[in-house]
């Protein structure tokens, strides 16, 4: 058996009481977007990675430096969550391997528990149709849904009080799904926020007004910080301009992709 994955964090980092936002791939870019507007908003400062063999065999570049895809950030706004004074943002452009979904779902959990974190909360998106990775049932008509899944009753109570409904009914895949399922087995305190977009995996465009949403939402934990949407909305083309090709090409190439570019460009 191969080793788990490995979360390597500098030693000074301090982790008790924060609120850990982990943003994944998701449709529509929206968990990119997010991820990629918090460390901008907030000034969140890298502090290390998760590391495996399986991982794609490259680094991002970003202003001339090096980063790891998959990473963690921190930074110290106050959070407005019971026993949370601080952010830990993990983030990752890359599309996780089916066999790491749920070791990866444990190291992070283990780190989680740990490092003694407040709360978690796993960004997502969601669209309807046909080989979707989620299969939600989505009783609202429109096209701006949010929804929430909280492994513990005080998850529940926290999605309330942001408005955000629970889903009553669906199947969520990838590491979210993993997530979930592994938190509540473990009765950790973990919540996913899922913005309905109308984006795709892979596709040209974000969808910023899917990731504003979930920064409301955000923006109701994090009070020492105003965390406008509307300047997201203006920012979209070039925020979707630096993951782009990190998500759709170099990161996540199509199985049948022969002399892939060898470069990268942030």
């Amino acid at each position: 058996m191969s080793e788990p994955p490995k979360v390597e964090v500098d030693s000074d980092l301090n982790a008790a009481g924060a609120l850990v936002v982990s943003c994944f791939p998701s449709i529509g870019f929206v968990s990119s977007i997010v991820a990629h507007y918090l460390v901008d908003k907030l000034d969140l400062k890298l502090v290390g990675g998760v590391r495996h063999p399986k991982l794609p065999p490259v680094c991002l570049v970003q202003d001339g430096k090096p980063l790891p895809p998959m990473r963690f950030y921190s930074g110290d706004p106050i959070c407005n969550m019971e026993r949370c004074d601080k952010v830990v943002l993990i983030a990752s452009e890359i599309q996780v391997v089916p066999e790491l979904n749920l070791p990866l779902a444990d190291t992070l959990l283990d780190w989680c528990a740990e490092s003694g974190v407040g709360a978690t909360i796993l960004i997502d998106s969601y669209a309807q149709g046909i080989g979707q990775q989620h299969s939600i049932f989505d009783d609202d008509e429109t096209k701006e849904s949010m929804l929430g899944i909280g492994s513990t009753e005080a998850s529940h109570k926290t999605l309330a009080g942001l408005g955000v409904p629970l889903l009553k009914q669906g199947v969520v895949g990838g590491i979210t799904g993993v997530m979930m399922g592994e938190s509540r087995r473990r009765e950790i305190d973990v919540m996913a926020i899922l913005a309905e977009s109308d984006g795709e995996i892979g596709g040209s465009l974000p969808d910023a007004r899917a990731a504003a949403r979930i920064i409301e939402c955000l923006d109701e934990l994090l009070p020492a910080v105003h965390l406008d949407p509307e300047p997201l909305l203006a920012e979209a083309q070039r925020i979707e301009g630096e993951i782009r090709e990190m998500m759709a090409v170099h990161l996540n190439p199509p199985s049948d992709a022969e002399g892939a570019p060898s470069s990268m460009y942030g």
